[in-house]
């Protein structure tokens, strides 16, 4: 398993370095925007991760109600710190995309708006879980990561359901929506390896999790049997 792991590693790192290239060397440089587009190629990315941890982190947190699992549990809180860190990143390559093209660094269109509330939403989330204290902190954690969820599809809806500063989407938008062959390569090969750069992520941060948990379920149980004596 553990080779596995460094297999899977090493794979990341390859495709980071490749997508890179393609991103950087081998995709076009767009005629309106110039080379200030090609954040595009970590700014979507991230935000497809991000949208997919917090995805993980509404099933795990349903698991955990259902079940009371602490592996499910510990599952939801990594899930939501990786799905924050993607999301910040999503919120500082936004901006420094937008100066040059809109010339403005924000705005409180519908798109920006929702994403912003969808970050405060899951940092308060690591908040809870980090200084609530009691037995319930983690029936609330799940309850807030499965009412936080609802924002991931209006983020994802709000350019075809709202006129926002953001352009129509630009892949499934309508007759004239796409991208150039060389652009979609090299984006889908940006999106394969953000994927499993998530991926790692999670799984090295649910591993400390399972840790943590257990450490506090022993101490827990060490606390309630000493207070019997």
């Amino acid at each position: 398993m553990k080779s596995l792991g460094i297999g899977f590693i090493v794979v990341t790192l390859a495709l980071l370095a490749f997508s890179t290239y393609q991103a950087l060397f081998v995709a076009p440089t767009e005629q309106t925007m110039g080379d200030v587009q090609r954040i595009f190629y970590y700014h979507v990315p991230s935000a497809w991760v991000a949208g997919v941890c917090f995805f993980v982190n509404f099933v795990a947190s349903i698991v955990y109600l259902a079940k009371r699992s602490l592996n499910a549990d510990a599952l939801a809180a990594a899930s939501a710190e990786v799905g924050v860190v993607f999301c910040t990143i999503v919120l500082i390559t936004g901006p420094i995309w937008a100066r040059p093209v809109w010339g403005i660094w924000w705005t409180w269109d519908a798109r920006l708006t929702t994403t912003l509330v969808l970050w405060l939403i899951y940092v308060s989330y690591l908040v809870l879980r980090r200084f609530a204290a009691g037995s319930q902190t983690q029936v609330l954690a799940a309850a807030l990561g499965i009412f936080g969820f609802v924002d991931v599809p209006i983020v994802y809806m709000s350019i075809r359901w709202f006129r926002t500063q953001h352009p129509s989407p630009v892949m499934g938008g309508g007759a004239n929506s796409g991208l150039d062959p060389a652009m979609l390569h090299a984006f889908l090969w940006n999106l394969l390896a953000f994927t499993c750069v998530g991926i790692v992520l999670i799984a090295a941060r649910f591993r400390l999790q399972k840790m943590e948990n257990q450490l506090e379920a022993k101490h827990t149980e060490l606390a309630l049997h000493g207070g019997s004596r």
